[in-house]
Formats: C-alpha cells, structure tokens, sequence
C-alpha cells in the first residue's frame, strides 16, 4: 500500500461533501498537473490518502481510499488528463494544520512542505505513521 495526499479548496469539494457520497466515492477530477497527474496514475486500488482542505483551512481533515485506478477524467475531452475514484475513509480526531506539519521536523522533507501548491502528492509511510499520530487516528 502507498499512501497520498489530496488538496482541495473546501468551496469547490470539502470533506462533507466527499463523506456524502458514501461508498460509491468521487473521482478526483478537474487536476490539471502533469506531476499530479502522473502521481494517480501510480495509484493502486486500496491505496489511502489524507483529504486536506487547502486555501483558509490549511489542514489535513480526513482519510480517503483510492476506490479506482487512474481512468480518463469525465470533465475534459482531452485525452491528456486522467483522475482517480476516492472514498472517504474517516475524519482525524484532531485536523493537522499545515503549521503543525512544517514545526515538525520528522516531516520537513515532506512534498507538502517542499512542493505546497501541488494539488496530489505521494506521502511516504513515515510521514503516514507522524501525521496519524498528530490527528489522533491509528495508521
């Protein structure tokens, strides 16, 4: 299993709104990044992520699963961009702040700290096990 991080601006697609789709889950549409592209296409079903709320929240809010394989993004015609399904998995207990990932120095080389803009990113196992721990949630 690997795991991921996902961004996203809670106006356009929060954790409330990933929880009400329930187990038929969402793809991860609309990504527009080669690097972040390529990332879902290394994604196996199975696979967990954190579901991090972006722009004023800056946090990571909840734990998701890679439900499908990399497939042709259904809001583009163009044949270039591809997405993931996700389902939400559960909330943190507590969310971890951006601040908090960056005053920790077990996960200074973390893409989030080095790379924040991109919308999907790898996490290793290390970082998984920190940031679990910081929330409040078993890995």
């Amino acid at each position: 299993m690997r795991y991921w991080l996902f961004k996203s601006e809670p106006s356009t697609w929060s954790w409330d709104d990933q929880v009400k789709k329930g187990d038929e889950g969402e793809e991860w549409d609309g990504v527009r990044n080669y690097q972040a592209r390529n990332f879902m296409r290394e994604m196996e079903v199975g696979d967990r992520g954190f579901f991090y709320h972006s722009q004023s929240e800056k946090a990571v809010v909840g734990i998701v699963e890679v439900m499908n394989e990399a497939h042709p993004d259904s809001t583009t015609d163009d044949e270039r961009w591809e997405c993931v399904d996700i389902k939400a998995v559960k909330p943190v207990e507590r969310p971890v702040t951006l601040d908090m990932i960056k005053e920790d120095p077990r996960l200074a080389e973390m893409v989030l700290v080095k790379n924040s803009r991109l919308s999907v990113q790898p996490v290793t196992e290390e970082e998984w096990t920190i940031v679990c721990e910081l929330a409040g949630v078993k890995a």
